[in-house]
């Protein structure tokens, strides 16, 4: 299992999916007090803080994960627009940036319906909501929509140019996609073509994975007090995995710069 968790953007594009669905529905069986809304690696300063995000009591023990919600998309140019966020997880960021930045309407889409049910179940906003589909076949018309969010998701898409180009589409004219993965070196020129060919302008690139190297050290006590309440003993070193503890093979990766992490902001 712990194997299958590290490799799994490099697997047939035929098991992704099924894989990806059947993990979600593993943590939301283990999660009994409905903690775990965030599965994002992170995001801190060179201080271990964003000292100008002030966070309300019940939020601040997702702090690093909401940090990096804010790094890639918060902010004023949320406010009063229509946004989509592809890949939304367990709904913690939509859910922090629709109560914090209060866009007009909020949509988070996820491929497994358990999932978005627990979202639509757990998280309360104003124009929040949650949906299944998938991310190479965007449930919207064309021109509608003013912003995309995806964050650690599009890496395990089966066709990554068909989502660039659905996400697109579906923007309003000067619409942003707000973007960040962890991107291999040798892949970062091949992300860049496909975003540059789907007819995207680059507003902003940045490489944060210091950033998300910091968190995940930061974060990693608190990571593993999480799995060991609620995973069964036998899994907790492929949850470590997953969640990118200090000492897991992906926080190395990240570490050793084997892998890099970065952060778009990209323009219709």
């Amino acid at each position: 299992m712990n194997k299958i968790v590290e490799k799994y953007a490099e697997l047939p594009k035929s098991v992704r999916r099924p894989l990806w669905i059947l993990w979600h529905n593993m943590i939301s069986s283990f999660d009994k007090q409905k903690t775990a809304v965030f599965m994002n690696y992170g995001y801190a300063g060179d201080n271990g803080e964003f000292k100008e995000l002030k966070l309300k009591s019940e939020d601040e023990k997702d702090r690093y994960s909401i940090q990096l919600y804010d790094h890639v998309a918060g902010g004023d140019k949320l406010k009063g627009k229509d946004i989509l966020e592809v890949g939304c997880g367990r709904g913690g960021g939509a859910s922090f940036l629709a109560r914090y930045y209060m866009p007009k309407s909020y949509i988070g889409l996820d491929i497994s319906k358990k999932t978005t049910d627990f979202c639509n179940k757990y998280h309360k906003a104003k124009g929040l909501k949650f949906i299944k589909g998938h991310a190479e076949q965007l449930p919207f018309g064309d021109s509608s929509i003013d912003a995309v969010v995806n964050i650690e998701s599009a890496r395990v898409y089966g066709n990554i140019p068909k989502f660039f180009q659905e996400v697109f589409r579906i923007l309003k004219p000067e619409g942003k996609f707000f973007f960040a993965d962890m991107i291999k070196p040798k892949d970062i020129q091949f992300i860049d073509k496909q975003l540059e060919k789907a007819g995207f302008k680059f507003v902003r690139k940045n490489n944060i994975r210091e950033n998300v190297v910091n968190a995940l050290r930061l974060d990693t006590e608190y990571r593993k007090e999480r799995i060991h309440k609620g995973v069964p003993k036998f899994l907790h070193k492929s949850f470590y995995q997953f969640a990118g503890v200090e000492g897991s093979e992906r926080y190395d990766a990240f570490d050793k710069k084997r892998i890099d992490y970065w952060s778009y902001t990209l323009s219709k």
